[in-house]
């Protein structure tokens, strides 16, 4: 794994004593609990198989034994805004997707003005679950960590939410804190930076959060993580702060005012960690890489894509000039004219203007020429984990079972 140097004790992802990441309730996987009346009710399970948790890292699987290459391994992200599931088996060095689930939730719809999660949102990210859970158990999994990001690290329900999917879908949802969510990004992209000897910036522009990751040289493969930023402006939180406090904007004048509201909200906390990395941003060959629906769906557009494809958007290098041009267009659409463009539609309409802000932030801090794209991330990350801990573990004495 890349060394992990928080920089400052001011920065927010240094979590108060008792939100470690990785914390995992002590049972076994089960059957829900009865549910109460007003509660959706979800499919039986089949039959029950001898599953155990993982203390160390949130895995729910059997003893383990050989055969790995057979073995079904998945990543549930629950994130502010999306539900994204990926279930793998080990190909040689990499793995190879056998099934994967992806939903638009907003989780975090309204958090940012509430604190809370709503019930609509809430049962709108169950759906997705009880999907999910389904998968799960259809696939067989060996191995699963299921994580959720920041809404449920801001909503003061978030806590009760979580045990509410256990009883619900039986899955365990571990509450990550911005410094393993950087981390699993990092682990889950960063085959993707372009070559070259200078430093890069990762980032990942959530629902909820943005993460800024400076890296560098590691010992083997796994870039070194040098310094980082979490803050609480993703496209969900973003939106709802500075639209949802304001009039409708009638005209490309009122809506170019909200974006320049939505820039200078965002610069004002990227600035300590712009201050930070002010001279490696002044270094030749600096590299940037981008992981979200933001980056992915300017790339698209930039492509003239008629409809996303993956295989073109994931691994691209676009120039930085280019997407920062398509973010200023964008910012003067009304939200109908951006639901008509390829590759964004009314289900991205409303959000992606804030996704650009946050972009155009990142490409002020981080001046590179060319940014790279990644159509992956935590779920990779995640994968990466498991599969690299669980063959570690298989080359010693196995863990202590408990039937």
């Amino acid at each position: 794994m890349a060394d992990f140097a928080p920089p400052d004790d001011n920065n927010r992802a240094c979590e108060p004593e008792g939100t470690t990441s990785g914390k995992v309730a002590d049972k076994r996987y089960h059957s829900p609990k009865p549910m109460e009346p007003n509660r959706r009710p979800r499919k039986a399970d089949g039959p029950r198989r001898s599953n155990v948790f993982d203390k160390r890292s949130n895995v729910r699987g059997p003893a383990r034994h050989g055969k790995h290459a057979r073995q079904a391994y998945a990543a549930l992200d629950l994130g502010t805004n999306n539900c994204r599931l990926l279930i793998a088996r080990p190909s040689g060095q990499d793995f190879t997707v056998i099934d994967a689930f992806s939903r638009v939730v907003r989780l975090g719809e309204g958090l940012a003005l509430s604190g809370r999660l709503s019930d609509e949102a809430m049962d709108r990210a169950l759906g997705a679950l009880h999907v999910c859970a389904e998968k799960l158990r259809r696939r067989n999994v060996f191995l699963a960590r299921s994580v959720a990001t920041e809404a449920c690290r801001r909503a003061t329900n978030g806590a009760a939410f979580i045990d509410r999917v256990r009883e619900e879908t039986g899955i365990v949802l571990d509450i990550i804190s911005a410094q393993e969510e950087a981390r699993l990004a990092v682990l889950g992209c960063h085959v993707l930076l372009e070559q070259g000897e200078g430093p890069a910036l990762i980032f990942d522009i959530g629902g909820g959060s943005t993460e800024l990751i400076l890296v560098g040289p590691g010992d083997g493969a796994i870039p070194r993580i040098l310094d980082w930023q979490s803050v609480p402006w993703g496209v969900v939180s973003l939106t709802d702060t500075v639209i949802g406090k304001a009039p409708p904007a009638q005209d490309s004048a009122g809506r170019l005012a909200l974006y320049a509201e939505m820039r200078r909200t965002v610069d004002e906390s990227f600035a300590p960690f712009a201050e930070r990395i002010r001279d490696a941003s002044r270094e030749d060959d600096i590299r940037l890489l981008g992981t979200s629906g933001t980056v992915t769906t300017l790339a698209s557009l930039h492509l003239e894509l008629p409809h996303y494809d993956r295989r073109a958007v994931d691994g691209l290098i676009v120039p930085a000039a280019a997407m920062r041009d398509i973010s200023t267009r964008l910012s003067a659409l009304s939200q109908d004219e951006r639901g008509e463009l390829p590759c964004i539609g009314p289900d991205r309409a409303e959000l992606v203007v804030a996704g650009c802000a946050i972009l155009e932030s990142i490409l002020d801090l981080w001046p590179a020429d060319r940014l790279g794209v990644a159509d992956r991330g935590i779920r990779e990350g995640i994968l990466r984990s498991l599969m690299a801990a669980d063959f570690a573990g298989a080359k010693g004495p196995n863990p202590e079972s408990r039937n």
